[in-house]
C-alpha cells in the first residue's frame, strides 16, 4: 500500500452553476479522497469525486447552524493524515470573504501540503443578470466589502466607498440592509441604482432592482433571503429600468445606447 501523503487542496466552488467550475478544480476532485463541503457550493459537484471519496458538510449558515472553524480544522488533520488528498471545496472563490487562506495556513503549520485553486466569485456572476462590475464612463472601478463585520457591525468602510465613482458589491450584508440604505440617504444617494439577487447562476435565482434607499422593501417584495448579494452602482441601470442619477461626462449617451 502506497504511503499516504498529507495534502490540502482549497478549491472555488464558483457562484453556483456547475458548469462554472473550473477545469483545474474538477480535475482536483476527481482524485479527491476526503470533500469538506460548504452549504454555498453545489452538491451536484460532489458527483465529480471517485466513489472511494468521503464527502462531510461542514457549511456555515448566515445567522444559523455552522460547523465551527476549529472543527473543520480538525477534520482537516485528521482526514489529511489518514486519507490524503483532502479538498475543501468552497463557494464563489475560498479567498473572497471564504477563510480559505486561514485553512491554508493551518494545514502548513501542521506539516500538510497546501494548494489553492481559485474559483468564479459570486460577483463576477452578476454579469449573467447584465450589471457588470465596470462599464466606461460609469465606473471606475470595485469595491468589495464584507456587509457585517465580526462584531456584528457595519463596515465603516462603506461611507469610503460611498464617496468614489465605483461600484459597491457587499457581501453577507441583507440582514444590514437598512442600515445601508439609511447611510445612502443620509449622504444624499439614495437614488443610486441597487440590486440584490439570491442564487446567482442557478435557477432558482431571485434579483430584486430599484434604488438603494429602498434596499427593505426590494429584499421584502421578492421574498429574497440567503445566500444573496448587493450591488450599488451606475452600472445596475445599464440593462434595468432604474431612475438614474447625474452621472459622469457623456453619461446619458452611455444609457442611451444600451441594449
Amino acid at each position: 500500500m502506497a504511503d499516504i501523503i498529507p495534502e490540502l487542496y482549497v478549491v472555488g466552488a464558483g457562484p453556483g452553476d456547475p458548469d462554472l467550475l473550473t477545469l483545474k478544480a474538477f480535475k482536483v476532485l476527481q482524485t479527491a479522497a476526503v470533500v469538506l463541503y460548504d452549504n454555498l457550493a453545489n452538491e451536484a459537484l460532489l458527483k465529480m469525486t471517485p466513489l472511494s471519496c468521503e464527502c462531510i458538510y461542514v457549511g456555515k449558515k448566515p445567522y444559523g447552524d455552522y460547523t465551527p472553524q476549529e472543527v473543520i480544522h480538525a477534520l482537516i488533520l485528521e482526514k489529511a493524515f489518514t486519507r490524503g488528498r483532502v479538498v475543501r471545496l468552497k463557494g464563489g472563490d475560498p479567498y473572497v470573504f471564504g477563510r480559505g487562506f486561514e485553512e491554508i495556513l493551518f494545514a502548513r503549520a501542521n506539516g500538510i501540503a497546501t494548494h489553492y485553486v481559485p474559483g468564479i466569485s459570486s460577483m463576477q456572476g452578476l454579469g449573467f443578470e447584465d450589471i457588470p462590475l465596470t462599464h466606461r464612463l460609469v465606473s471606475e472601478g470595485i469595491w468589495m466589502l464584507t456587509g457585517t463585520k465580526k462584531d456584528g457591525s457595519l463596515t465603516a468602510d462603506l461611507r469610503l466607498a460611498m464617496q468614489s465613482n465605483s461600484t459597491v458589491v457587499i457581501y453577507m450584508g441583507l440582514k444590514k440592509a437598512p442600515e445601508i440604505a439609511a447611510a445612502y440617504r443620509n449622504m444624499g444617494q439614495g437614488d443610486t441604482p441597487a440590486a440584490i439577487v439570491q442564487h446567482l447562476t442557478l435557477p432558482q435565482q431571485k434579483v430584486a432592482v430599484g434604488q438603494v434607499q429602498h434596499l427593505p422593501e426590494l429584499v421584502a417584495s421578492q421574498g429574497i433571503t440567503y445566500p444573496a448579494l448587493i450591488v450599488i452602482g451606475e452600472v445596475v441601470a445599464l440593462a434595468h429600468n432604474v431612475p438614474a442619477t447625474a452621472g459622469p461626462p457623456d453619461y446619458a449617451r452611455a444609457l442611451a445606447t444600451r441594449p
